[in-house]
């Protein structure tokens, strides 16, 4: 695995239950700013492998970014059971539920 996938597969490993990180966050997170797509890919391709809270990863407007109905669906009651609020259909207020981590090892 490269070095900025491992990195990502760690910083979502460590979204703890009830909060969120964006895309982007993660990308900057783990060293590569501009690398928000390649988040996206990294938890298509690697969220069964690694068990991954997928449904914790949120666009940097704090909204789902599925455009399919069941999958948007899916992630909205995940987040709610951990008790996250809604605004509107599919968007979160990120300042409430945003994680900020000290650091990932």
């Amino acid at each position: 695995m490269k070095p900025f996938t491992e990195r990502v597969v760690k910083i979502i490993q460590s979204i703890p239950p009830g909060q969120v990180m964006t895309y982007g966050q993660i990308a900057s997170l783990a060293g590569s700013p501009r690398a928000a797509r390649q988040v996206v890919r990294i938890l298509h391709s690697m969220s069964e492998k690694y068990k991954l809270p997928w449904h914790r990863v949120l666009n940097s407007k704090g909204e789902i970014g599925f455009g399919d109905e069941e999958q948007a669906m899916t992630q909205r009651l995940s987040l709610e059971a951990e008790g996250v609020d809604f605004i509107g259909n599919n968007r979160i207020e990120l300042e409430e539920y945003r994680y900020l981590p000290e650091h990932i090892q």
